[in-house]
């Protein structure tokens, strides 16, 4: 294990790490490597990793490494991902530093992140986002970010190197996960009614493109509808941006927000189906998460 001391920051300046280079987990890494901080990044698998470094990054031998940066950031898949990552011997090194939580994972295990962190002597706060991969690579994210106030204040720079807007929400971090799964039904319940309409104009011979650019242009602006409308025109699912399966993940989180605060919602029933159907199909399963809207329009 490299020591801590041995590779630290030149005195004055803040070591970074960057956990998870996924699609997203790159373009946000690259942001910072461009903006000339000093950054060691760490994946599971290398090719990413060596990517970065000739970007100027560093290479972490391990999690519990990148954590010992001053500020560390990550962005993995899911929870199961995050627990795997992220255990007690990894946190541990993460005493008198501070960890930026930017994936979409459930609110229950932002709550134990946050215990943990605090156990070590570290801080944690989350800062899940809004985008797709070209959108991180452009340092053109929204941030949702919620945790000790002070902690956001110091790591501010970092996120708008990422991001273009950065929502603060409350001071327990857990309520950052919990908006972004609010959002992400709502992009559900749009990427279905787009489906269900292109559908139904679409057999009465309405071309799809000409459908959703109408849909945008007048009175459904915004680029959910713009650039998903798009995709489910073109039937243009691959290579996903994010995969139909992560989708499923983060309907599954709104279902667990939606319980946990006594809401329930008309609709989910309805669209954990159509989930579920888009993922039993050989072809769909491998698609971007609009490929749902294929559900509506193949009667599947």
């Amino acid at each position: 294990m490299t020591d801590a001391v041995t590779d630290a920051a030149p005195e004055g300046r803040t070591a970074l790490a960057f956990l998870g280079l996924g699609t997203m987990g790159s373009g946000m890494a690259g942001r910072l490597a461009a903006a000339g901080h000093d950054l060691r990044v760490w994946n599971r698998s290398p090719a990413a990793v060596q990517r970065l470094v000739e970007s100027g990054a560093t290479s972490a031998e391990s999690p519990a490494h990148a954590l010992e940066a001053d500020v560390s950031f990550s962005m993995l898949a899911n929870d199961e991902a995050v627990e795997a990552v992220f255990t007690p011997e990894a946190i541990a090194r993460a005493k008198g530093r501070t960890h930026v939580m930017m994936a979409s994972i459930s609110p229950a295990m932002s709550d134990r992140l946050t215990d943990a962190f605090a156990a070590a002597g570290g801080r944690y706060i989350a800062t899940p986002v809004l985008g797709r991969p070209e959108i991180a690579a452009a340092g053109q994210l929204n941030i949702l970010a919620a945790g000790d106030p002070r902690a956001i204040d110091d790591v501010m720079p970092y996120l708008e190197a990422m991001g273009k807007r950065v929502w603060r929400l409350a001071d327990k971090p857990s309520v950052a996960n919990a908006v972004k799964a609010a959002v992400n039904y709502d992009i559900i319940h749009a990427l279905q009614a787009i489906g269900e309409s292109v559908a139904m104009t679409e057999r009465l011979g309405v071309d799809p493109a000409l459908f959703t650019e109408l849909l945008s242009s007048t009175l459904f602006g915004g680029v959910v509808y713009t650039g998903y409308g798009g995709i489910i025109a073109r039937q243009d699912y691959s290579p996903p941006g994010f995969h139909i399966a992560l989708g499923r993940k983060d309907l599954a989180l709104a279902q667990q927000v939606a319980e946990a605060t006594g809401v329930w919602p008309a609709t989910m029933p309805a669209l954990i189906e159509v989930f579920e159907k888009a993922l039993a199909d050989s072809e769909l399963k491998d698609y971007d998460w609009s490929a749902i809207a294929e559900v509506s329009r193949r009667d599947l």
